[in-house]
């Protein structure tokens, strides 16, 4: 929960995680769309958390993209079309 805990915190999509039992441990693949700024942030946040061992970052499987295919692109927020405002407007 922490690991997508530092995900969700920053607002980041995950269109594909699988979780499975690695061990004595467990093993959590996510494929996340990042630039290397939050790639340096999350691999910190992640070797901060006690339960976690190794952070590895890759190439996504062709099992990662096959799953993320179906992923929706990019919605804009609910806001930009409420009332006909724009979505700068709605935050202001």
């Amino acid at each position: 929960m922490r690991i997508l805990t530092a995900v969700s915190r920053r607002g980041i999509e995950i269109p594909y995680m699988h979780a499975a039992p690695s061990g004595p441990g467990h093993r959590a693949d996510l494929l996340l769309e990042v630039n290397q700024k939050q790639i340096g942030q999350l691999c910190r946040d992640w070797n901060a958390i006690v339960d976690v061992t190794d952070v590895h970052v890759g190439t996504p499987t062709p099992e990662m993209m096959e799953a993320a295919a179906g992923f929706a692109s990019p919605h804009p927020p609910a806001s930009a079309s409420a009332g006909g405002r724009s979505a700068s407007a709605a935050m202001a």
